[in-house]
């Protein structure tokens, strides 16, 4: 049995080529977009043997190349993307299949002529990953999978260069960027040319038409913090735990969010979800935050797993637990529909990194219709600072945040 594609997702096979980026929401079904438009377009294979109707057998793939596939670590070790290869049956074919992290893309760069599918936009800014990107691409054959494919135009930069659109990062900021002439370190005030780049990102982007069944409901509650210590660490910028002065604007940033972030009445708040409801992920930042949910008094039974840079511990399968999951190790690349619960202890800078973990739990296949999300808010400057920032769809800055304080 052959997978069977949604209308949507063999539109967007029609509509993919050669340097293509697959925007779909998280849940979309990307990765099996991906798999048939290799199978389809690249092999040159039918599923279920007709071009329109998809109906009776599938008809094998005539020209099958060497399949790469650059992925997140996680991704990668939980098997995932073998799981979606198993319906196409690519063991059939004398072909060389690879699934490894963007840890590891420079293993790959002198591979040539075979099909790459870039999961997930890693390939940004000017290092390693990107430059050995734009020098795979130039050899393969590839796609790049997305669910937030750039926010800024220099987020696209790898691929326009990739696509063959500018020679280099260079060319592009020569011809678009106008730096301002105030800053203490290159800023880029503004872009030329605004609707040529438009023409050519749409020229890249292939946008899944997903219908999402699930609801969303988003809830803030809000929560206390020492305003006495908050205006204490703002006036006297003094670091009390390690009895010093505060070294830069991310130290100071760091002591003011602990301090926020800290308080036992969002601590009470937790525990009051998770009596709530009985299965819950946390989302958390940082180490001391990863310590207060561990010492919580959760209900007796609740298993408590965690997975972030240190432990990699599986979703529990208990009938209570909380599963605390920090941004930079599990925003991303997994998913879970055994809970319709998510809870954000503390915001991330990122509106990528706070997407990304929503869609943990929104998949094609879960079997909740309503999902539940809840933050916490305070009248603390920095937390309604980060929620202006992620409602405006950007990341929270802490030079600019600082800066309009002056």
């Amino acid at each position: 049995m052959y997978p069977p594609l949604d209308d949507y997702q063999i539109r967007a096979v029609d509509e993919l080529r050669n340097g293509s980026v697959l925007k779909g929401g998280v849940g979309s079904g990307k990765s099996r977009t991906a798999l048939a438009y290799y199978f389809i377009r690249i092999g040159h294979g039918l599923l279920d043997g007709t071009e329109s109707g998809y109906e009776e057998d599938q008809v094998l793939m005539t020209d099958p190349i060497d399949l790469y596939i650059i992925t997140t670590a996680r991704k990668r070790d939980d098997k995932e993307w073998e799981a979606e290869m198993e319906p196409f049956h690519l063991d059939k074919y004398p072909i060389k299949i690879t699934i490894d992290s963007w840890n590891n893309i420079r293993k790959y760069d002198t591979v040539c002529n075979a099909f790459f599918i870039f999961d997930e936009q890693k390939a940004v800014g000017s290092g390693p990953w990107s430059k050995t990107f734009i020098k795979i691409a130039r050899h393969n054959k590839w796609i790049l999978l997305s669910a937030t494919p750039g926010d800024v135009w220099t987020d696209y930069i790898p691929v326009f260069v990739a696509n063959g659109f500018y020679k280099n990062r260079s060319q592009f900021l020569t011809r678009h960027a106008v730096y301002s002439r105030y800053s203490k370190y290159p800023k880029i005030d503004k872009f030329l040319e605004e609707r040529h780049l438009q023409y050519l990102r749409d020229q890249i982007l292939v946008e899944m038409d997903y219908k999402n069944p699930t609801v969303r409901h988003y809830e803030y509650i809000s929560v206390d913090y020492d305003r006495y210590e908050y205006k204490r660490l703002m006036s006297e910028r003094w670091n009390k735990e390690e009895e010093r002065p505060i070294e830069n604007i991310s130290e100071l940033c760091y002591q003011l969010r602990k301090i926020v972030n800290s308080d036992e009445s969002r601590q009470l708040e937790i525990l009051k979800l998770a009596e709530e409801h009985p299965r819950v992920i946390i989302f958390y930042n940082f180490d001391y935050e990863l310590e207060i949910l561990k010492g919580l008094g959760y209900i007796p039974g609740t298993v408590v797993a965690e997975w972030n840079g240190h432990n990699h511990e599986p979703v529990p399968t208990s009938e209570r637990w909380a599963y605390l999951v920090q941004y930079a190790s599990g925003a991303e690349a997994w998913n879970c529909t055994s809970t319709d619960t998510v809870i954000f202890y503390s915001p991330s800078y990122s509106y990528k990194a706070t997407e990304q973990a929503a869609g943990r739990i929104d998949r094609r296949n879960t079997p909740f219709k309503d999902l539940y999300y809840y933050g916490f808010k305070t009248h603390a400057s920095i937390d309604v600072a980060i929620a202006r920032a992620l409602a405006r769809k950007k990341n929270f800055n802490e030079s600019k945040f600082f800066e309009r304080r002056q």
